[in-house]
């Protein structure tokens, strides 16, 4: 399709914006920009069309079946929109006085109270911006711990290597060392690899459980145990909250600061690089370092507080993106403390149910039950027959179905990492795993034609390379 630079053609205008009704502010000389901003110029129409265009080629779970592993690409439900598109909550500026907005601020109170409840928390933020934004909060609240005891030789951070890929970074933004420790053959924390890397130099331990292989770490309050005794830290990376909510809850497993993700498991939008939200909860005795401002109540009113001494300041303008902490308490409020649990054991059973009706024919990294999610391996299918992970990837697309995640972890070759979510029903599994053994089986008899893949998409397969090493960022005028 066009761009919609390519659209445009001189003269043609859509002036849709109402008369300025506030007094113009000219700009000083050296504060002008040294030539015109070049904008397409086209018509209502041309744009309308570009946006449809746009829309039609973009996959997302309204358009299909999105198994994204590690990701939980679940539906959105549209109340959370149309909670979260109110006027009292639309229309409102950051910068209003506290008293015209005590509803809002009640939502944020009670969010705090409701997903303190369900990770076993005393307080959270809910300023940053995304998953990784809030890792990089709950890592700076542990350098301040560590540092208002002085214990300044804590500067290591241990990272599984199942773990969330954004762990070892954050860890690096945050100043500390990240240390990465092997799995067991069961695909859980080697507790001997844990004890030898704990240490008094240890800061903490980031985990996610259920781990990036669909396993829920049964010997983490052990595991809570030997991070503790060594002094160091255990922050919870929430990406895969969503099998366990209302059934265990982190804190009372020996987390001591979590890290939510709305859009994962609280059914607000994902990706697109849109508004997001990753709060942050901690315990009490952390809980004096979380970024400021907080929402406190004195009688039965609301307000921003600021005066806490030893807070690490601010991680964003205002209190994070208000709307999308909307829709996740819209959805929480919706599902109830029964509902809650409910979702949370459907992902189970639907993850367990397709890996079942598909483990005849591909291999199961890690046999036995899973929790939201499996890996399949496709090693034994390539040496096979050729074919790849990245080749059945890539077929899914004829199908008009998105590929799992590939290649993570990557602690398993050729890894197909699969999660069909809550909210899928057991028709659009049955659809799913009915195309996989259709491409096993293609494998087996044509691999050329996967090789091919994808041939009914609107670009076929990428130089992915050199896609992601020489990206096309502007568009060239000339």
């Amino acid at each position: 399709m066009k761009l919609i630079f390519e659209r445009s053609t001189p003269g043609l205008s859509c002036e849709v914006l109402p008369p300025c009704d506030v007094e113009p502010y000219e700009l000083k000389p050296e504060q002008r920009r040294g030539q015109e901003l070049r904008l397409p110029e086209v018509t209502e129409g041309e744009i309308s069309r570009h946006y449809t265009q746009l829309e039609s080629q973009t996959f997302g779970v309204n358009s299909g079946y999105y198994p994204l592993g590690s990701c939980t690409m679940k539906y959105n439900p549209k109340i959370n929109d149309e909670i979260a598109g109110l006027p009292g909550f639309s229309d409102i500026h950051p910068l209003q006085p506290a008293h015209t907005v005590q509803g809002c601020l009640e939502a944020l109170h009670l969010a705090e109270r409701l997903f303190c409840e369900i990770t076993g928390m005393d307080n959270m933020t809910f300023q940053p911006a995304a998953g990784a934004h809030g890792e990089l909060a709950g890592l700076i609240m542990i350098k301040k711990y560590h540092d208002s005891r002085q214990d300044e030789k804590r500067n290591k951070i241990i990272v599984p290597d199942t773990a969330h890929g954004t762990n070892p970074a954050s860890a690096t933004m945050a100043g500390f060392t990240s240390v990465s420790i092997s799995s067991g053959s069961d695909g859980l924390v080697d507790l001997e690899a844990l004890k030898a890397a704990a240490g008094e130099d240890t800061a903490g331990l980031m985990l996610t459980n259920p781990n990036t292989l669909g396993l829920f770490e049964k010997n983490i309050v052990e595991i809570a145990e030997i991070v503790h005794k060594a002094g160091g830290l255990l922050y919870y990376d929430g990406a895969n909250l969503n099998p366990v909510m209302g059934i265990v809850r982190p804190g009372d497993t020996g987390f001591d600061i979590v890290h939510l993700n709305l859009h994962k498991t609280f059914s607000t939008p994902h990706g697109g690089g849109g508004p997001g939200a990753g709060p942050v909860g901690c315990k009490a005795f952390l809980s004096k370092f979380l970024p400021v401002p907080r929402v406190e109540e004195k009688d039965g009113k609301f307000y921003f507080a600021s005066d806490y001494e030893d807070t690490m300041g601010s991680m964003k303008a205002f209190y994070g993106n208000f709307l999308i902490v909307l829709r996740a308490l819209t959805y929480t409020l919706t599902l109830g403390r029964k509902g809650i649990p409910e979702a949370a054991k459907s992902a189970v059973l639907n993850a367990n149910y397709m890996m079942k009706s598909l483990e005849d024919l591909f291999q199961v990294a890690f046999p036995g039950r899973c929790m939201h999610e499996f890996v399949l391996t496709a090693e034994p299918l390539k040496k096979k027959t050729g074919v790849s992970a990245l080749d059945i990837a890539k077929s899914l697309l004829d199908h008009e179905m998105h590929p799992p995640t590939v290649y993570f972890p990557q602690i398993v070759h050729e890894a197909l990492m699969i999660e069909p979510t809550d909210t899928e029903s057991k028709q659009s599994i049955d659809e799913a795993v009915k195309v996989y053994r259709q491409l096993y089986e293609k494998a087996c008899t044509d691999p050329e034609a996967l090789h091919q893949a994808p041939v009914k998409t609107a670009v076929r397969r990428l130089d992915e390379v050199t896609a992601a090493r020489k990206p096309i960022l502007r568009y060239n005028f000339d």
